[in-house]
């Protein structure tokens, strides 16, 4: 993986993470994946709250002047998919992740779950 696409992999994590988002999992798919290097996926415990996180990511990205090529989901809050082309992220309320089970999916990815906030590891 790429530092550039490492970095980008971060940003993304940290911004969830500053609104709270739980269960955070870094699917490496590259190699697997002609659409993406990697997934981030995270959950949140209401529609409101996903909401929060998926503008926030966007707006920390912006602010480093990554653009966003494409947003799904945000007017109904309970899936946020946001991609910004190597990577992608996946804001989704609890029980929407359980039922569409990403990690699952794609199986053969390489996973990282976050354990600890990217704050703290530095």
């Amino acid at each position: 993986m790429s530092d550039t696409t490492k970095n980008l992999e971060e940003m993304i994590v940290a911004a969830a993470e500053d609104k709270k988002a739980t269960d955070i999992v870094v699917l490496n798919v590259d190699g697997i994946s002609s659409v993406a290097d990697f997934h981030v996926v995270c959950s949140a415990k209401s529609s409101i709250q996903v909401q929060a996180i998926a503008d926030n990511i966007e707006d920390e990205l912006r602010k480093q002047g990554i653009d966003l090529l494409h947003k799904e989901g945000h007017r109904q809050g309970r899936w946020i998919l946001l991609d910004f082309g190597t990577g992608i992220a996946h804001v989704f309320v609890e029980e929407e992740r359980e039922y569409y089970n990403l990690e699952r999916l794609w199986g053969k990815a390489r996973s990282n779950d976050i354990e600890e906030p990217l704050s703290e590891n530095k």
